[in-house]
């Protein structure tokens, strides 16, 4: 489908705040969900002296202050300060969402260390920066939970080893592990190159890449991670969809969570 845009996409950032009626909303993308205690303590102090004092929680495992009279040089300082705006120049294409319990328990294979490779290349990446704010990576650990997740890119985890791309809505090429994420920005890249005004690579009008035949192993598809004691640790909920700022007093990084959750990892002893 091709789709005709008539304007930019709004997605907010910080560089680029979205104007509510209670004042600017700026959005915080996480790799992956991964929120780092520490993160969470600056960013909770951020929200009481600019914003409505709470940190919100969005479906696609990213971070909201809203109530920001107006951001200034102060306040995008202030949240570059907590560690969780990495880049100016990328801080819209960085959306990555993979399977929460990745690495901590079940799976076919442990996704942090792909996802952090693939949020680097992306953000030296020039051309990616004009990537629409909409635009999502979606990786899946192979065990299903993302599977039924709409993406651009990514993929899902066939074993510890290879994984099979996921190109929009069609199936990609069956690829290491530790060469996913190079293919993907270079998938990205082809779309930028291509692209006029659409949003998604779905809009186009031809297929980015020759789809290829689902491979046997994929999984099938599973379902919200439960709340509660769940393998790996506890899955908190965001109730009214804000974050529990008393998470931030534990010494484990937290795992922001697609189904408006926090995935509090268990301690190791």
């Amino acid at each position: 489908m091709t789709a005709t845009r008539t304007r930019p996409d709004r997605c907010p950032g910080v560089l680029r705040p979205w104007p509510a009626a209670d004042g600017d909303l700026v959005r915080l993308r996480l790799a992956g969900g991964r929120l780092p205690v520490a993160g969470l303590r600056s960013l909770t102090e951020v929200a009481a002296a600019y914003g409505d004092g709470d940190v919100h929680v969005t479906r696609r495992a990213n971070l909201q202050v809203r109530g920001i009279p107006r951001v200034t040089a102060e306040v995008v300082a202030a949240f570059e300060a907590t560690g969780l705006l990495p880049s100016r120049s990328h801080e819209l294409a960085r959306n990555i969402m993979s399977s929460p319990q990745t690495g901590l328990a079940g799976g076919r294979a442990d996704l942090r260390p792909v996802v952090a490779d693939l949020d680097r290349l992306l953000c030296a990446e020039p051309a990616l920066a004009h990537l629409s704010g909409r635009f999502l990576f979606v990786l899946d650990d192979g065990r299903g939970d993302l599977l039924d997740r709409p993406t651009d890119l990514g993929l899902v985890a066939l074993d510890a080893r290879v994984a099979q791309l996921r190109v929009a809505g069609a199936w990609g090429e069956v690829v290491p592990l530790e060469e996913a994420p190079p293919r993907l920005v270079a998938l990205a890249a082809a779309f930028v190159s291509v692209r006029t005004s659409e949003w998604h690579i779905s809009e186009l009008g031809s297929p980015l890449a020759g789809p290829r035949p689902p491979d046997p192993r994929l999984p099938a598809p599973a379902p919200p991670l439960a709340y509660g004691a769940v393998p790996g640790g506890r899955h908190v909920p965001a109730v009214g969809g804000l974050l529990d700022p008393a998470l931030g007093a534990g010494d484990r990084d937290l795992v922001v969570t697609p189904w408006r959750g926090v995935l509090v990892p268990e301690a190791v002893a």
